[in-house]
């Protein structure tokens, strides 16, 4: 591996052009989409073809705690990791010049590991794949900036912004809000340039300091693995200003939760053509479907798309968050919306992930509902024309609840992975658990003294 820096992306050899690399992150995206790995010398790096790092890593809790993996002792085997060097990447807010590789992870007789998030995906692409279509995702990704939070006790509270007042609320599009925090804004495109990332867009959400940025269109793999590094670069670019980011779906209270909208078409191998459009540019009968399957059984994937108790504090009625299966053209009340587009760029948006999801995972359960859709022909109901927040409420309430469901749905359960579906029902009935023992400051104020 001694050449190995002219396997990288042209940017990441722009980066270090006319230096030596001093280190390399060598990282892969747990169940949480943590950066998960070891640093080293990057001559040490240059010299090692591959590296190792226990099971357990795919086992821990958000916490911090162990969940048991069913069927088997915990015995830590370890993972072999291999570097995909086209995903080597700048760490630009490092004092050296770093690099991160995120690294494929397999077993010691070169297997992928069914658990490992990014292979979870692969998977899914590869059952695309067999019928000769290849997913096309475009992400949106919601988040909040937000004045530091060291004592969990307190409130998240608003940044504030350049004016010397805390950032307003219901000011989505603004310009001069998103002026307010420039300074974090300029290091975000700075740090993603040095990456090689492209953003679509930057723009004022309607929370106190929630902001979105939209990624261009591409591979599935490419845009989660685009993902979970801006949002490492996000952190850090917030970091360098005294503030926070966070990407939980519902940090403030009274203000709107942050989604990962996720827009998907499929085009066909052979002809290269959007097979949701025909000849005609008409819709076709797989986009029914592909709507009809997102219909069926995106509630069965809920506990993938919103992971932690926090995520279900977004899905409130009249909130900017749909809470329905409904689907419409042009309908943001509804769960599955249809933008406007061309024929060629006929697409289908899922409104339900939040940005707490890991990239990986999130993608692969949304194109797994889809890809069940086609398969089995599902029709979709009618589309929905008017206020779907007026609709009947059709998802789980709580985490326990959507973990029941993705128990129970075997089909999705065929398309991720049993044993990776196995695994993330322990993990986060374990966090669900924990969750449960902690007496929240509502029940204080209202229990203590009253019942």
């Amino acid at each position: 591996m001694s050449d190995w820096t002219s396997l990288i992306p042209e940017a990441a050899r722009d980066y270090i052009a006319g230096r030596k690399p001093d280190e390399v992150e060598c990282i892969v995206p747990d169940l949480a989409g943590v950066a998960r790995g070891k640093a080293m010398p990057a001559s040490k790096f240059a010299k090692q073809e591959k590296f190792y790092l226990p099971d357990s890593i795919f086992l821990q809790t958000i916490t911090g705690d162990w969940a048991e993996r069913p069927g088997s002792s915990f015995t830590e085997p370890d993972l072999v990791l291999r570097p995909d060097f086209s995903t080597a990447s700048a760490a630009p807010w490092t004092a050296d010049v770093t690099l991160q590789v995120i690294h494929d992870v397999m077993d010691q007789d070169g297997n992928p590991i069914q658990v490992a998030p990014r292979n979870v995906l692969k998977r899914v692409m590869d059952l695309y794949q067999a019928e000769g279509w290849k997913p096309v995702i475009a992400p949106e990704m919601e988040f909040y900036l937000v004045a530091p939070n060291t004592d969990p006790a307190h409130p998240i509270k608003p940044p504030m912004g350049r004016t010397g007042r805390p950032a307003a609320g219901k000011q989505a599009y603004s310009m001069s809000a998103v002026d307010e925090y420039g300074p974090v804004i300029d290091d975000i495109y700075d740090f993603a340039e040095a990456q090689g990332l492209e953003i679509d867009g930057i723009l004022q959400e309607g929370g106190a300091g929630q902001i979105e940025i939209n990624l261009n269109h591409g591979d599935p793999v490419q845009l989660a693995d685009e993902v979970f590094y801006f949002k490492r670069l996000i952190r850090e670019a917030a970091l360098r200003h005294q503030i926070f980011a966070t990407f939980m779906a519902k940090p403030i209270e009274g203000e709107p939760g942050s989604a990962m909208h996720l827009h998907h078409s499929v085009i066909d191998i052979t002809s290269g053509q959007n097979i949701f459009s025909d000849a005609q540019g008409n819709s076709t009968q797989l986009f029914k479907h592909f709507i009809g399957g997102m219909q069926k059984y995106l509630p069965a994937v809920i506990a993938i798309l919103a992971p932690y108790v926090n995520s279900y504090r977004r899905y409130v009625p009249d909130f900017a968050a749909p809470i329905n299966l409904e689907w419409g053209r042009d309908n943001r009340t509804t769960g599955i919306r249809v933008p406007v587009s061309s024929p060629a760029s006929r697409r289908v948006e899922n409104r339900l992930a939040g940005m707490d999801c890991n990239p990986y995972l999130g993608i692969a359960a949304s194109l797994a509902c889809g890809y069940l859709g086609m398969k089995e022909q599902l029709e979709p109901r009618p589309e929905y024309n008017g206020d779907a927040y007026l609709a009947e409420d059709e998802l789980p309430f709580t985490l326990g609840d959507a973990l029941d469901l993705l128990e129970d749905c075997q089909p999705v359960r065929e398309v991720l992975g049993v044993e990776f579906c196995a695994v993330y029902e322990s993990v986060k009935r374990m966090e669900y658990k924990e969750f449960l023992q902690v007496i929240s400051p509502w029940e204080r104020q209202h229990l203590l003294l009253n019942v």
